[in-house]
């Protein structure tokens, strides 16, 4: 698989496991909070697209992350590349629950 293929399918999950949770949101998220948001993300759970477990620093990041950042990127042609049962399995398994029902971009959780 090409690199540009794994960074695509890595910004997927990331997406997704950031997207499928909420995040009580206390104020608004700027553009540039949400962008720095999203490269810590990227940076602490790079290896949950090898199929690695979410880090302590990773599951950190995932319980802090705003969804109003990630969720308006999960498009159907990206919700279709994830296994969004184990993206939620992992989540919970970082200690956030998942709602039922939940809409984040394309996907909505069982």
């Amino acid at each position: 698989m090409m690199a540009s293929s794994w960074a695509g399918m890595f910004i997927l999950v990331v997406v997704v496991i950031v997207g499928v949770f909420e995040v009580p949101m206390a104020r608004a998220v700027s553009p540039s909070e949400c962008k720095e948001e999203q490269r810590l993300l990227v940076l602490e759970c790079k290896p949950v697209i090898l199929g690695r477990s979410p880090s302590a620093n990773c599951c950190q990041r995932i319980r802090v992350t705003h969804w109003e950042c990630v969720c308006p990127s999960v498009t159907p042609k990206l919700a279709a590349l994830i296994g969004v049962e184990r993206t939620i399995k992992q989540i919970e398994g970082c200690g956030r629950s998942v709602p039922h029902h939940f809409k984040c971009g394309s996907i909505t959780t069982p």
